[in-house]
């Protein structure tokens, strides 16, 4: 049976919700027991997204491969319980870096290499290509992917990407491939504004591809009399028109399109029928609507709220942490508590900011001293660090919850080491290169002298050490003796302080299958203190958050004794195939510059 190709694009602005929607649609498919993939095309010229600042253009966000690529794959990953590859993120410095090597290699034999047809065709290659891997346990073949299309449309950088989409509908036959267009409705004085929608359609049809499905986002439920203006206008259906409003929480939309007839009008439109199923993944799909149905519920008839501090470098724009707040927002659905985070500038609580900027001290020591918990997530660079350390001793000393992420541990350490192990000038090599006390120093995989390929990327694993059954995170993660968890640093704990630092207290309860990088530290005698050196938000999933954000919130709530119990049955999202170490994971080979104006992650 052919596979079905699903482009989501938007209109009028970016950052309309294209990722969600596209999430959304693949869970739905799920639920009919379909296999499910997707693709994210990302028209910059950057090859991944790791050498971009968070600042710039949200999360980085790191897959099992190692590859560093857009936010939206975590969506994904999340919604539809897949893990994904970096070639599953298409941007247009990859795919013209393999036109250009293909053209040194003579392959275009002689020919005037051009953006049609070689650039879009590439385009498509790589599209039909990666929809054929198997992206869960099942080990098949995906009968349906998703592709999203970032940005706008009609913005001149994804020109060839539209192009290659034109010509790809035609590649793989129309029945087997459907278009939802996202676009802006907005309310202007309280009227529902239609012309935005209305000017993106032509731009679209202009280029030679006919939305099967318009997708208003807007503030509230659309009008009878304004899908009707779109429907006649768009030259579409009613039916053909969905209402994407506002709601509570995003993991409504699924609901909300199922509500409109999604599934109904794929299943007519692709054919979804004549695919090849069986009743084992028919019954998946039935109980992940259940119990998808059971998460949005419940989520509405939450009343008792969990306070979460985030003390960060990056917290200007909040998709810096997106996976962050993922995890602190599955975590709180189990715990059944409505979440509230407070964004704390790390740089807000360091005594020069009393002086300098008094209003937003008082703020952030406010916060922190009333939170329920407090996270450090990662980044790079000096800035903010003393806040984070001063967080990190207040939430030590008072004995409220701890979570420290990447950064988040190396601080944690650092704290230790400076006020109880008494190593005064305790600090790190990444931010003071000349501290005489460097408990936390580089320590790459090849080279001392090169960036590019000196990160550890990827699924790693953490061997718990003899003698650590106490240990909570390990606990959490089903009594597990190894877990895997996603990586994205340099910098590790220098292993010369490792002694001194576990006399007093402080114990590695997780290292590497080699016992040298230090990747669990925790506080037996503290309701939860615990830093990971991974990055444990990248696999968390909304009916299944990760463990260690799971025993932070489940601490700041005081139910982290029942919740250990439960985790018991605790199963890892990883494929089997990939856990094995040796890691089978290559190092990368791009460059990663050191944090510009303080701000890369």
């Amino acid at each position: 049976m052919a596979r079905k190709y699903i482009l989501v694009s938007g209109g009028v602005i970016s950052g309309i919700g294209k990722g969600v929607i596209a999430s959304s649609t693949g869970l739905l498919l799920k639920t009919l027991g379909l296999n499910v993939t997707a693709i994210k095309i990302d028209p910059y010229m950057n090859i991944d997204a790791g050498t971009m600042a968070p600042t710039e253009h949200g999360e980085v966000f790191v897959l099992d491969d190692g590859g560093e690529v857009d936010l939206d794959l975590g969506n994904y990953e999340r919604y539809l319980n897949v893990t994904l590859g970096r070639e599953n993120n298409i941007t247009t410095g990859k795919i013209y870096r393999e036109v250009i090597e293909k053209e040194r290699r003579g392959d275009y034999l002689g020919k005037t290499v051009q953006v049609i047809p070689h650039v879009t065709d590439a385009i498509q290659d790589w599209v039909e290509r990666v929809s054929q891997i198997p992206v869960d346990e099942s080990a098949l073949a995906p009968d349906v992917c998703i592709i999203e299309l970032g940005g706008t449309v009609g913005d001149i950088e994804s020109a060839p990407f539209v192009e290659a989409m034109r010509q790809f509908q035609f590649r793989v036959g129309q029945e087997n491939f459907a278009l939802i267009h996202v676009s802006l409705v907005p309310s202007i004085n309280g009227e529902l504004k239609t012309k935005p929608t209305q000017a993106s359609i032509r731009d679209l049809r202009g280029l030679g591809l006919n939305p099967d499905l318009i997708a208003c986002r807007c503030p509230a439920p659309l009008p009878l009399s304004v899908t009707s203006k779109v429907s006649m206008f768009c030259h579409v259906a009613p039916s053909q028109v969905l209402a994407v409003h506002d709601v509570s929480s995003l993991y409504h939309v699924p609901i909300l399109l199922k509500e409109q007839g999604l599934i109904e009008f794929l299943q007519k439109r692709l054919k979804l029928d004549e695919v090849v199923t069986d009743e084992a993944r028919i019954q998946r799909g039935i109980k992940l609507m259940t119990n998808w149905k059971a998460l949005t519920v419940g989520h509405d008839r939450l009343f008792d709220k969990v306070s979460i501090v985030l003390v960060g470098k990056y917290t200007s724009l909040q998709d810096s942490y997106t996976s962050v707040v993922k995890s602190l927002e599955h975590s709180a659905l189990q715990c059944a508590r409505k979440l509230t985070i407070t964004w704390v500038e790390a740089s807000d609580l360091e005594t020069e900011a009393q002086h300098e900027r008094p209003q937003e001290y008082h703020a952030a020591w406010q916060a922190v001293c009333t939170a329920n918990g407090i996270l450090v997530p990662g980044g790079f660079g000096v800035r903010g660090t003393e806040g984070m350390i001063a967080a990190a001793k207040w939430a030590r000393e008072k004995k409220v919850p701890y979570l420290g992420i990447c950064l988040g541990f190396q601080i944690a350490v650092i704290e230790y080491a400076r006020n109880v192990v008494g190593i005064s000038n305790a600090h790190s090599a990444e931010l003071d290169s000349n501290t005489p006390d460097p408990v936390i120093i580089f320590m790459p995989e090849i080279s001392k002298t090169h960036l590019g390929g000196t990160m550890r990327l990827g699924l790693r694993p953490t061997i718990f050490q003899p003698k650590t059954e106490w240990s909570k995170v390990r606990q959490l993660y089903g009594g597990a003796g190894t877990i895997w968890e996603r990586h994205r640093h340099r910098y590790e704990v220098n292993p010369s302080y490792v002694d001194r630092i576990e006399a007093k207290g402080l114990i590695f309860t997780g290292k590497d299958e080699k016992g040298e990088r230090m990747q669990v530290a925790e506080l037996k005698e503290h309701p939860y203190y615990a830093g990971l050196q991974a990055h444990p938000e990248f696999c968390t999933r909304p009916l299944n958050p990760s463990p260690a954000y799971l025993g932070f919130i489940a601490a700041s709530c005081g139910v982290l004794d029942e919740q250990i119990i439960r985790q018991k049955d605790y199963i890892p999202p990883h494929p089997e195939s990939h856990l094995k170490y040796p890691s089978p994971i290559p190092p990368s080979t791009e460059t990663f510059p050191a944090e510009p104006n303080g701000s890369t992650l």
